[in-house]
């Protein structure tokens, strides 16, 4: 079940490439916002310090690395995430069962000796790729959301808790794989707001109405003139949809 509390289901993404730019946004929103994403911007810039400053306010952090190599490769590095006492991070699910499996067992391993298990996440489809971009150039048969499907399926059939997909695929994955599977969701954007670099998008409210779980926001609140009320209202809007 996703948490009661409004303000826990948003995560602000933290893609910026300087420490200090995080910290600034962090005094602002971290009020408002518990949990934050550290991408593979910043966490390229900064390391590890990047969870330290988010936690050292108290905040949680959903570590978006997106890892996708071997099994071995894909388990250390896991391992290694779970010291960081990190709240959720991910994998591809294109990187395969084996891989996924490895990374769920590495995670059960590591939870023995520092208590808490963070939540491991598969990434289906990413949110910049359409249908006609899945065919092209990936050479997948299937619909983006049957594509999403079958590798969330193969997420849970190799231990995993979750998966992240985009607002258009959440319905679908939450009548197959039920109510106990976190979804979270990127590509959301205000009504009216520009989709950027995303191909599928949808608004808050919409996204929580399909079954999504946790909303990840970046652009929107970043490039906000006032980042803060900006948080407020994606807030808002996730309150007034889960009722």
């Amino acid at each position: 079940m996703p948490p009661s509390d409004p303000k826990d289901r948003l995560i602000v993404a933290l893609d910026v490439d300087q420490l200090g730019q995080a910290e600034s946004l962090l005094d602002r929103l971290s009020p408002r916002v518990s949990t934050f994403k550290i991408g593979s911007q910043l966490f390229t810039a900064a390391g590890p310090a990047a969870v330290e400053i988010v936690q050292k306010r108290g905040g949680r952090v959903f570590l978006d690395l997106k890892y996708h190599d071997i099994p071995n490769s894909v388990a250390g590095a896991v391992r290694e995430a779970a010291r960081l006492g990190v709240f959720m991070l991910n994998v591809h699910a294109s990187g395969g069962g084996a891989m996924m499996s490895a990374a769920a067992q590495a995670l059960r391993e590591e939870a023995k000796g520092v208590g808490a298990r963070p939540m491991l996440l598969a990434v289906t489809v990413l949110t910049s790729l359409d249908r006609a971009a899945l065919q092209r150039e990936l050479n997948v048969p299937l619909s983006v959301e049957g594509h999403a499907l079958h590798l969330a399926r193969l997420a849970q059939a190799s231990g995993l808790d979750g998966s992240v997909a985009s607002p258009q695929e959440v319905r679908t994955l939450r009548n197959a794989l039920g109510r106990d599977w976190v979804i979270v969701t990127p590509g959301v954007r205000p009504s009216g707001g520009s989709s950027d670099d995303q191909a599928r998008v949808a608004t808050p409210e919409a996204a929580i109405r399909a079954g999504a779980d946790y909303l990840v926001v970046g652009r929107p609140i970043l490039e906000a003139s006032d980042p803060e009320h900006a948080a407020q209202a994606f807030v808002a809007s996730i309150a007034a949809a889960s009722k």
